[in-house]
């Protein structure tokens, strides 16, 4: 599966997934609905940034996470 709006460049915030080339991670947007933001938040906050950003971080986070085994321990 592609991520056309996702990108990593090693010279940009060290080389951490970002969106559409900007300087706004996929961590960052993930934190912020994570907080209760809603995609229409974080649009109206970074106005470069479009709704299909958001669900492309989603996805892309979502794909990362099936790629790979993560211990799990229940409190």
């Amino acid at each position: 599966m592609g991520f056309q709006r996702i990108s990593a460049d090693p010279g940009r915030m060290g080389g951490l997934p970002t969106i559409r080339d900007t300087r706004v991670t996929v961590t960052a947007v993930l934190g912020q609905l994570a907080a209760g933001q809603t995609p229409q938040d974080i649009v109206r906050d970074y106005p470069y940034l479009e709704l299909d950003d958001i669900y492309a971080a989603l996805a892309f986070a979502s794909a990362t996470l099936a790629e790979r085994e993560m211990p799990f321990v229940a409190a």
